[in-house]
């Protein structure tokens, strides 16, 4: 039976539809959804897939979620992915909770946590809204906890099958162990071999099944305790065989047990996966930033990002600009350069990370938005110059990408290293309506499609700080901007 607060979840929908102009019937779906759909489909919703499986726009749909969030609807779920499995190994309702590094035990490998890797964020029912079975994870089958729990269907194989399906489909056995408890599994085995994985890691086990078949069951007792970083390999004969487990943990433990085929062998290739959202592209989602001001970074040392597009803008003679025409009247006027900069970041899949002075920081999920972005701020700016005579606003833009860091500085998501560093001296190089761009984000075939029949002059620069001279590709203005 399904348990909706019907009151509260009338109240929470109307301040999300107050919330913006949303496409016509998109927060009636988002209803029906809540009122009619099983628990599988409200718990960590692929915001990506609710979008491709409806037909609707994929931006809105994360904005969607993001103001549901906002407003009660839902919880916001972060998740370690292992590339392996697809399991997920950690998930958390907080960006601090995030950690750098973890570890599959199913699949004894760890891993380095990258926002634009195997870092996904989902969405789940709010618990105040739908009382849903996922929400008590300590009341769930031993295979719907460990399926559907502790496992995605983001991994697949190359037919397209979710890999926790093959999964499950290889599994003889899975049982919960009550903490103290020993508990017997017994399975049957022929030639190949038999896994024996816990999330909990208190259990890992591959043993080879070879040979003439045991006349007589095999007993095994296994303890279920320290958290173990390498299987217990051994070979066994094809037959019945019957293990105790031990549980010496004060919580309960899950245990699977799957036969295997001859010739299988734990494999550390990474499965391809469906579209998900990504740490990374959350971070470079405006909204995400305005609604979630509070979301910070804990990890020591931060998260890695492995490939990000940063844009460095600045204005011209800004100090002049404000002698000129006064404080105040300087002010509104750089206000109002940041309003229509952040605009166009948002309206090409940017946000902007901060403002320094009369300058800005964007990051962009792809270069060639950033390049797209610096055009229409270019010729945006232009635009606004005539309406404002003696009160110029010139635009200086530059753009690098390659790998970096997201930290919290200073009470707010940033990114540091020298992807930064050479951003902010690319943007250094130009003058007047100027657009610079670095080698790493010229040579992006997208890139090169955005600038079009531009004048592109290129030379090497000296870069302060940087030791390696940089080749760098200056935009000039045309018939494009």
């Amino acid at each position: 039976m399904v348990t909706l607060n019907e009151a509260l979840l009338d109240q929470r929908l109307a301040a999300l539809e107050a919330k913006r102009g949303w496409s016509p019937r998109l927060i009636s779906k988002l209803e029906g959804h809540i009122r009619s759909a099983d628990d599988r489909a409200l718990f960590r919703i692929n915001p990506l897939s609710f979008a491709a499986e409806r037909g609707l726009n994929e931006g809105e749909i994360i904005d969607l979620f993001l103001h549901a969030t906002a407003a009660g609807l839902f919880e916001m779920n972060w998740m370690l992915l292992c590339p392996i499995c697809s399991g997920v190994v950690q998930s958390f309702q907080r960006l601090n909770s995030v950690e750098k590094q973890y570890y599959c035990y199913p699949c004894q490998a760890g891993f380095d946590a990258k926002l634009d890797e195997y870092i996904a964020v989902a969405f789940t029912v709010s618990r105040e809204i739908r009382d849903i079975a996922f929400h008590h994870p300590e009341r769930l089958s031993a295979r719907d906890y460990f399926f559907e729990y502790c496992s995605s269907c983001e991994g697949c194989l190359p037919d397209g099958t979710p890999f926790v399906r093959l999964q499950e489909a290889a599994t003889q056995q899975i049982v919960h162990l009550p903490p103290g408890q020993t508990t017997r599994v017994e399975v049957e085995v022929s030639e190949g071999s038999l896994a024996g994985i816990s999330h909990e890691g208190g259990v890992a086990i591959f043993f080879r099944v070879a040979g003439a078949p045991a006349t007589a069951p095999q007993h095994f007792d296994l303890v279920f305790g320290e958290r173990v970083q390498s299987y217990d390999t051994r070979t066994v004969a094809p037959g019945r065989m019957v293990f105790d487990i031990r549980n010496d943990r004060s919580e309960r433990g899950t245990l699977l047990m799957a036969g295997l085929p001859p010739g299988y062998e734990p494999s550390l290739t990474p499965l391809s996966f469906t579209p998900f959202l990504s740490g990374k592209r959350l971070l470079t989602s405006q909204t995400f930033r305005d609604l979630f001001r509070t979301e910070v970074i804990g990890s020591s040392g931060g998260l890695g990002i492995a490939d990000i597009a940063l844009l460095f803008t600045d204005l011209k003679g800004s100090t002049g600009l404000y002698d000129r025409i006064g404080d105040l009247n300087a002010f509104n006027l750089v206000q109002q350069h940041f309003e229509r900069l952040q605009e166009i970041t948002v309206r090409h899949r940017g946000a902007i990370i901060k403002t320094i002075g009369d300058a800005v920081m964007a990051a962009f999920l792809e270069p060639a938005d950033a390049v797209k972005a610096a055009l229409a701020m270019r010729q945006e700016i232009a635009s606004f110059r005539p309406s404002h005579a003696g009160r110029d606003l010139i635009l200086k833009i530059g753009i690098h990408k390659g790998a970096a860091i997201a930290v919290t500085l200073n009470d707010r998501l940033d990114y540091f290293g020298q992807t930064v560093n050479i951003a902010a001296r690319v943007q250094h190089l130009a003058d007047a309506d100027d657009i610079y761009l670095s080698e790493a984000v010229f040579e992006v075939p997208a890139v090169k499609a955005a600038v079009g029949d531009l004048p592109v002059e290129t030379k090497s620069a000296k870069l302060r700080g940087i030791l390696e001279e940089q080749r760098v590709y200056r935009i000039g203005v045309g018939q494009a901007a």
